[in-house]
């Protein structure tokens, strides 16, 4: 089958992307986050319910709530947990294994050693300064929203990052903010009913940093055809 233009074009956009961790100083215009978000918002949604909602966070703003976090991240508190949870309680294979392998690529890459425990922390600290990319987003959800609205989520946030992919810009979406959904409240004065899915960094990747040039296997063995 000859593949069209536009078949190749979304091709490469869907597998060019992928997780950046060190982002340029450069500047994102407001429109442009704004047309981002506005055409990730035609991912469907059961009976049209949109449960998505997204802030977006720069200057003083970004950085209150990453100074705050990072407080909280070098003097533990007990209150500083997650409210829902991402991954799964007892882990297995395959997933342990695909879980450690992105660890110790990464870290290989940084020159991070296995015992060099005060190493992995500073580099986990940096999802906390989203990674230095000029623009942050929160993402929450209404509490009454069941499971399915997860799931609509989740087409979602992968349209956000294809839409901002398309414009050259890249991203990394973040669970690691979920554990300071507190703090996140109160620096951006979330309302009660406001659930913290996730963060997200976006700007443009500095193609110098190493850990950039991290890309993750794919595995195909999920897929099952019948007849």
């Amino acid at each position: 089958m000859i593949e069209s233009a536009a078949q190749q074009m979304v091709d490469q956009i869907i597998l060019s992307r992928r997780a950046i961790r060190a982002f340029l100083p450069r500047a994102v215009e407001q429109e442009d986050v704004q047309k981002i978000i506005q055409i990730a918002a035609r991912a469907p949604s059961g009976s049209n319910t949109q449960p998505w909602k997204v802030y977006v966070l720069t200057g003083d703003i970004k950085q209150r709530l990453s100074e705050q976090i990072l407080q909280a991240y070098t003097n533990p508190r007990s209150d500083c947990r997650e409210e829902y949870h991402y991954y799964p309680l007892e882990w297995k294979s395959p997933y342990l294994e695909r879980r450690r392998k992105v660890g110790w690529d990464l870290y290989s890459l940084l020159g991070i050693g296995r015992e060099n425990k005060i190493g992995m922390q500073v580099q986990h600290a940096r999802n906390f300064r989203f990674f230095d990319a000029p623009v942050g987003l929160i993402f929450t959800i209404d509490r009454v929203m069941q499971q399915g609205s997860w799931l609509d989520y989740g087409m979602f946030l992968q349209n956000v990052m294809l839409a901002a992919k398309a414009r050259g810009l890249d991203t990394c979406p973040q669970a690691a903010f979920t554990q300071y959904h507190q703090l996140i409240h109160q620096v951006l004065e979330l309302s009660d009913q406001e659930m913290v899915v996730c963060g997200m960094s976006l700007g443009y990747a500095d193609p110098d940093k190493i850990e950039n040039s991290l890309i993750t296997e794919r595995h195909l063995d999920m897929i099952k055809f019948l007849s």
